[in-house]
């Protein structure tokens, strides 16, 4: 493990720390939004945020695919399961969040719908050759670092003639989020991003670097390590200060500047984007997801299935959607420890292993926020 201890290192923490200090100015408030909820729970889970000076502030954004995804579609998965008689195959993440009257997959499986909690694509692809007498659905969900393995199943569908394999495709684009939250009609202030980790790995550093330019917003790679997030804030406050706007590399042992050439590749033979799509407090972005191009359409379970699309509003007084756009952090919700609970959840926020609200209460750093 000494690898992974020279990145939890507390000798050097201390001494990027006082770097940090020393290099942030007294007369400025730095804002910094970590795209990733794996940041999110990095910085919270060792106390990072207790480490900086007191101008220096984490803005947690919408990193994490389970908690941007609208009630809407988990309602339609629930349809695919009830209506369709379908096998249903998700990540374990997507489980308990609620939808529609606060019903969420699991309380559907508990009504006697086939629902099934999955660690892989493949998974789903092995449901389906062992059920040849049952349809299977891929309740597919994630950012770039997901999408490849969708793509490897379906064309293995796809070679082996598997009539009863199909996909609700849910795979978001990062980059057009970032663009969402500075176009906003009430963008939140951002003097720099912390990019994403597991993303940048496929799409490469390179492809921040117009987004860096347009908006006059540095941007550094940062990795999951406790050490990756200090010296990626070091980094990006010497951006800021320098009045540089260009993106930085941080993370340079596992993200190249073109990122997985051949991980692009399988994405875009097998899908194309959306004109647009909802994501949740963020609103409709216009080519923010994907779905399967036209040759793979008897793959896609929107298309296989009917299903009725709607609009689910979020639960009164649920802070998630400000959540994610930066406009609020957790313990600001009124809801947040009280009524919303890991055990009684509100909002995505809470359920997801990446989610803000659950950072907060996992490490008990609510506490005292609370109390403040």
């Amino acid at each position: 493990m000494k690898y992974i201890d020279e990145f939890r290192d507390q000798k050097t923490a201390i001494k990027i720390a006082a770097a940090i200090k020393q290099e942030s100015h007294p007369d400025r408030h730095y804002r910094l939004m970590e795209f990733c909820g794996g940041h999110t729970h990095a910085i919270f889970r060792y106390g990072i945020q207790n480490l900086m000076p007191v101008n220096v502030e984490f803005v947690h954004g919408p990193g994490c695919p389970v908690c941007v995804l609208p009630a809407a579609r988990i309602d339609e998965a629930i349809q695919l399961a009830e209506q369709h008689g379908v096998i249903l195959c998700t990540y374990g993440d997507m489980i308990r969040v609620p939808a529609g009257n606060r019903r969420s997959l699991m309380q559907a499986k508990a009504d006697g719908a086939d629902i099934r909690m999955i660690y892989s694509s493949q998974d789903a692809l092995r449901i389906a050759r062992n059920n040849p007498d049952k349809q299977v659905v891929f309740f597919a969900i994630g950012f770039e670092t997901t999408t490849p393995p969708t793509a490897v199943v379906i064309k293995q569908a796809a070679a082996e003639g598997l009539k009863n394999f199909s996909v609700f495709c849910n795979h978001l684009l990062t980059p057009a989020a970032l663009d969402a939250i500075l176009e906003a009609k009430e963008p939140v202030a951002i003097d720099a991003f912390l990019g994403p980790s597991h993303v940048s790995t496929i799409i490469g550093s390179r492809a921040y670097e117009t987004f860096a330019k347009v908006y006059d917003k540095p941007i550094v790679i940062a990795g999951f390590e406790p050490l990756d997030v200090m010296q990626s804030t070091l980094m990006a406050i010497r951006l800021i200060n320098q009045g540089s706007y260009k993106v930085e590399n941080e993370y340079s042992r596992v993200v190249t500047p073109g990122g997985n050439i051949k991980a692009q590749q399988l994405m875009a033979d097998v899908f194309e984007q959306r004109d647009s799509f909802e994501w949740r407090g963020l609103g409709v972005i216009s080519n923010s997801a994907l779905q399967l191009k036209l040759e793979y359409a008897a793959f896609d379970a929107e298309q296989r299935f009917s299903i009725e699309a709607q609009f689910i509003a979020d639960v009164k007084g649920c802070a998630c959607p400000e959540i994610l756009r930066g406009q609020k952090k957790p313990h600001e919700c009124k809801l947040f420890g009280t009524v919303c609970t890991p055990e009684n959840p509100m909002g995505s926020c809470m359920v997801s292993s990446e989610g803000a609200c659950a950072a907060y209460w996992s490490y008990g750093r609510h506490r005292k926020e609370s109390v403040a």
